[in-house]
């Protein structure tokens, strides 16, 4: 079996990460769909706000809420499902407002959600999409009858944004962080940005929007109202740490051939290393394959003309083979221990089950580039 068989197989959580436009949500979907196809309930769960995961799985749209893919869309593939495939778009802030709903008593719900600071970190906290994330995927292995749950998360230039978003998030809701932010401002009688001394970090990033009484208020009224539910929150993020860690939980880091995408796919699996994260593949995702001896052959049939054009064209898609190829050596010796798996570069993007269907067969092993 290949690493990704072996993985759908065995694994309860898959997540796809990765920089932007490499591929992901196509090979989260991938995976989800064989897997489901395979007999293992599953769902994807992207934070794409494009509706590319959607039409990709035949779907008119996707919300917050798990929509299943219904089995007829496969039968024109001459495929049929063993068990149910679902599909979801994570909205950051009605999964905040979920979460919020669920654990704050009935009379503080409301005040949460009218504060600023509440609005501030549901909608752009750096870390909180990552977090929410993770929450989710957390609440859908523990309540949930699916037995894969495949994440494509978040496009991040950074790693770290995606493995500490459960400790940033936390140290931003941490009474004693509240109260240590606090107690200045009301010894000194006023508040402003630069009395907290914290330069261009999350925190004021997120504080910038207030100033004078104002801030200090809405700050207040905010860890107040939390701090029953500190320990909470602290339960829920140790959850997701160990999700993460757990030996059921793979990584799966997509990149494409490009030089700098590979110098940032190399760096990621680096820190998925040090974090002691489960690595099941790294995919090398839209390889130039290398032209094949019949597209030579037939070129050669051409009439003058149209040999050349045809040849210069085979010319240089051989010469971005070769880059690739060379590009993935240098990944194998970078990342020594890790399956390395190629699907080709597709002559349409993959935006319908088919494409899907197709991308899957490289991911598995049906198909191999030569």
């Amino acid at each position: 079996m290949t690493a990704l068989q072996t993985a759908l197989a065995n694994k309860r959580v898959l997540i796809c990460v990765g920089s932007g436009g490499v591929g992901k949500t196509t090979v989260a979907a991938t995976l989800a769909l064989r897997a489901a196809v395979d007999g293992r309930p599953s769902i994807v769960c992207t934070i794409d706000p494009a509706k590319r995961l959607a039409n990709s799985l035949g779907l008119s749209g996707l919300g917050n809420t798990e929509a299943e893919v219904p089995a007829s869309a496969l039968e024109p593939l001459g495929v049929h499902p063993k068990a149910a495939l679902h599909a979801m778009m994570l909205d950051m802030k009605a999964t905040w407002d979920d979460l919020i709903t669920r654990v704050a008593p009935p009379e503080q719900r409301e005040r949460i959600f009218a504060n600023r600071f509440y609005q501030s970190l549901s909608t752009a906290l750096a870390g909180s999409q990552e977090y929410i994330a993770m929450e989710k995927v957390w609440d859908l292995r523990r309540s949930k009858d699916y037995e894969l749950v495949v994440l494509d998360t978040p496009p991040t230039a950074h790693a770290l944004d995606f493995l500490d978003a459960p400790n940033r998030v936390l140290d931003f809701l941490d009474n004693e962080a509240a109260k240590w932010l606090l107690t200045p401002a009301l010894k000194a009688g006023k508040v402003g940005l630069s009395l907290f001394n914290l330069g261009g970090s999350y925190v004021t990033r997120a504080l910038s929007r207030f100033t004078g009484t104002e801030m200090l208020q809405e700050l207040s009224s905010f860890m107040v109202t939390l701090s029953s539910m500190n320990e909470g929150f602290r339960e829920r993020a140790r959850g997701v740490r160990e999700l993460l860690e757990d030996k059921t939980t793979g990584f799966v880091l997509v990149t494409s051939p490009n030089p700098e995408r590979l110098d940032e796919a190399i760096h990621f699996h680096g820190l998925l290393k040090q974090n002691r994260m489960e690595m099941t593949a790294i995919v090398v995702n839209r390889v130039h394959p290398v032209p094949t001896p019949e597209l030579w052959k037939d070129a050669a049939s051409l009439t003058p003309t149209r040999r050349a054009k045809v040849e210069e064209t085979l010319r240089e898609l051989q010469v971005l083979a070769q880059q690739d190829l060379e590009g993935m050596a240098q990944l194998r010796a970078a990342c020594p221990g890790t399956p390395l798996i190629q699907v080709p570069r597709f002559g349409l993007d993959v935006h319908d089950l088919t494409a899907l269907w197709n991308t899957g067969r490289y991911l598995l092993g049906d198909d191999v580039l030569a």
